[in-house]
């Protein structure tokens, strides 16, 4: 008997009836919020963090919150093309953590993937009637995590233009 005395309880209270909510759809309702709580998270936090800002006009707020919108929903994507591209091939990612660069996981954040692509540079050179441009070269990392969304290489290596005529 003793440990049914150290079990925890939950108080799960809804203002649906019964009949149209059973206490199992109510949990699975209750348990799936926090999809909903991380991107609220991600909209005031890192990497689009909205900050207390003053906006004078309706129109300004709206398109702001729409324009944060379409950023969660492009984070939310990236993540989850990545993590069913990793559970269909039964695979992992190994080098998304900078301080741990052999830990490995199925379920990588849009922030980690993004992380690796922060050290990118584009060097232009600019001559009289040219500009040439040299892009870096991708890490194995990168090229998987394109792989990954279902990229090719070339979606990178075609931004490196031999020449460019200047405006």
């Amino acid at each position: 008997m003793l440990p049914i005395n150290l079990l925890g309880w939950r108080v799960y209270v809804t203002n649906q009836a019964s009949s149209l909510l059973s206490l199992k759809q109510a949990v699975r309702c209750y348990r799936g919020e926090y999809l909903a709580e991380r991107g609220f998270a991600r909209i005031k936090g890192f990497p689009l963090s909205l900050t207390p800002i003053y906006l004078q006009r309706e129109d300004h707020i709206t398109g702001l919150i729409r324009l944060l919108s379409i950023g969660l929903r492009v984070l939310t994507l990236l993540e989850f093309q990545v993590r069913s591209s990793l559970k269909s091939s039964e695979e992992k990612l190994a080098g998304l953590y900078t301080g741990n660069p052999k830990r490995e996981t199925a379920r990588p954040t849009a922030e980690l993937i993004l992380a690796t692509f922060q050290e990118i540079t584009l060097i232009l050179i600019e001559t009289k009637n040219e500009v040439y441009a040299h892009l870096a070269n991708l890490s194995p990392l990168q090229q998987r995590i394109l792989a990954l969304l279902g990229f090719t290489i070339t979606i990178y290596t075609q931004l490196d233009g031999q020449s460019l005529t200047p405006k």
